[in-house]
């Protein structure tokens, strides 16, 4: 019998959401990780870590240590076109922290580029970001349309990766 290492245990792709859910299209990440829940309910069985970080960045950096590759998926505020789907490489994103009193001020970029300074090689080196345009911030628990169609798309497109990488690790 061959009893597996602590690094086979290891999710090989952990996916992120982001937000908060009472801030209507903020909780735009949290509806991708719900959604990719519901469609990968055997994730675990195929090395896919699946997580709702909320507002918290020290649960970014943390879940995301010892996976090989992550996505983030969070809502956006550019003025760009509502809905619109930016896909960003991470280290393009990470950014130190600069200190402060609070921890909620410790965001996913933050968490980006402390794990990498902390966890070294024990920090992914594949990360990708979707940052999805929001149309409405304000108080509420509903996506707008526009960013629920957007946020559809995105999930349409981890499960595209999610289902390319087993084909790649079964070949």
């Amino acid at each position: 019998m061959v009893v597996p290492t602590m690094a086979d245990l290891r999710p090989t792709l952990t996916i992120i959401g982001c937000g908060n859910s009472n801030r209507c299209d903020d909780g735009v990440g949290v509806y991708v990780v719900q959604q990719l829940k519901t469609k990968l309910p055997n994730a675990a069985d195929i090395n896919v870590r699946i997580f709702d970080a909320g507002t918290g960045g020290m649960e970014v950096m943390f879940q995301a240590r010892g996976t090989k590759a992550l996505i983030i998926i969070d809502a956006n505020r550019s003025e760009s076109e509502p809905g619109a789907i930016f896909e960003v490489p991470g280290e393009v994103l990470e950014n130190c922290h600069k200190p402060t009193f609070g921890l909620h001020d410790f965001r996913w970029d933050h968490a980006l580029y402390a794990g990498k300074q902390i966890f070294k090689e024990d920090f992914p080196k594949d990360i990708q970001v979707f940052l999805i345009e929001a149309a409405k911030l304000e108080f509420g628990l509903e996506l707008s349309d526009t960013v629920k169609a957007s946020a559809d798309v995105v999930v349409e497109k981890i499960l595209n990766r999610v289902e390319n990488s087993r084909v790649i690790a079964e070949a």
